[in-house]
């Protein structure tokens, strides 16, 4: 659990990079409503973690999934946003197993040269 309140606000770069995304290019925004829309989504984060909790714990789980978070989207009336973020859910799986591919595909390729030095060392010495 969080020591300080400020523990639980969202970190500023983050949320500054996401206001600039947001908006169009040229588009300030002032010191004061960075630290109000930051609040903001963090007791948002926090009101929808604590209903995904809920969710998880009356099913019997120890561990808030995916289908907790979007079930507790639902059951907040933010519905709305489902689509978006069951796609943004999606893409997000997609490059973790694009990652764990390539790191899969690295390893056999090392594991394969390694294999092939050991056959060479080998050949080298069975032709002394």
């Amino acid at each position: 659990m969080a020591e300080k309140l400020e523990d639980l606000n969202l970190p500023a770069a983050v949320v500054t990079r996401i206001i600039k995304e947001a908006l169009p290019e040229g588009c300030s925004v002032a010191k004061e409503a960075k630290l109000a829309l930051s609040k903001a989504a963090s007791v948002f984060v926090l009101y929808l973690t604590s209903h995904a909790n809920k969710i998880s714990i009356e099913s019997g789980k120890k561990m808030i999934t995916n289908e907790d978070v979007m079930e507790a989207i639902h059951d907040t009336e933010f519905g709305r946003f489902e689509k978006q973020l069951n796609d943004a859910a999606e893409h997000f799986r997609k490059i973790q197993n694009s990652k764990k591919e390539a790191l899969n595909n690295k390893k056999r390729i090392r594991e394969s040269n390694q294999e092939d030095d050991a056959q060479e060392t080998v050949d080298i010495k069975s032709d002394l």
